[in-house]
């Protein structure tokens, strides 16, 4: 091995793979100019040997993905979109949603009520209620309801369903998206207000018209 060789594999020797090919290319082509000689380094090899392998990994593992693709297709499995969004709304995307109530808005007598007056409107929907919430009179209501109307319902027990306050309790949602901008159940139907008795009038008496002073 000449001089000029020698030195090189020392500087190659201090580089990753591609890099040492790269300097190796640029100093053979500035001293092949400068009329000097060495031997062919074994890096060039080692290279080409490790492109080689790194295209083949690359292929397999392209192979096994269609490969599982291919599979699940075959199951009727179909990869899954918007994760996070689903984990929020019980499986479920937020532009199919047409109510929603959470678990600790389940517990509120008032909204429950609102929520059972307007039944009927979910007539050609699915409601959707998590199963890890504490069971109360209004789920078990609610799914009476359901029963007696022919809405469909499904209770929710895999990882999107969460016990939390502010995690989604039920859920009214479309097959398709319907993008409605307000879907909290106390946006879509206002709380009624409570109604103020107004007292009657007092029924003045007889004397006291007559002898009352006029201005």
């Amino acid at each position: 091995m000449t001089k000029w060789n020698q030195k090189l594999m020392k500087l190659l020797s201090l580089n990753g793979t591609t890099r040492s090919f790269n300097i190796y290319c640029f100093i053979t082509k500035s001293l092949s100019n400068c009329g000097k000689t060495f031997l062919f380094s074994p890096l060039l090899l080692c290279y080409t040997k490790n492109k080689a392998f790194n295209q083949k990994k690359e292929n397999k593992i392209m192979t096994k993905d269609l490969n599982t693709r291919l599979e699940n297709a075959a199951k009727g499995i179909t990869p899954q979109t918007r994760p996070d969004e689903r984990r929020r709304y019980l499986g479920s995307l937020r532009e199919r949603v047409l109510v929603r109530m959470t678990v600790e808005e389940t517990n509120n007598q008032a909204l429950d009520t609102l929520f059972l007056k307007h039944i009927n409107d979910f007539k050609g929907y699915t409601i959707l209620i998590n199963g890890k919430m504490p069971q109360n009179n209004f789920i078990n209501k609610l799914m009476g309801l359901c029963s007696q109307q022919d809405i469909k319902f499904t209770l929710i027990n895999d990882d999107t369903a969460k016990d939390e306050p502010n995690a989604t309790g039920v859920l009214v949602v479309s097959k398709t998206a319907i993008n409605h901008y307000r879907i909290e159940i106390n946006q879509v139907y206002a709380p009624e207000a409570p109604h103020e008795q107004l007292s009657e009038p007092k029924k003045e008496s007889f004397w006291n018209r007559l002898f009352r002073k006029k201005d």
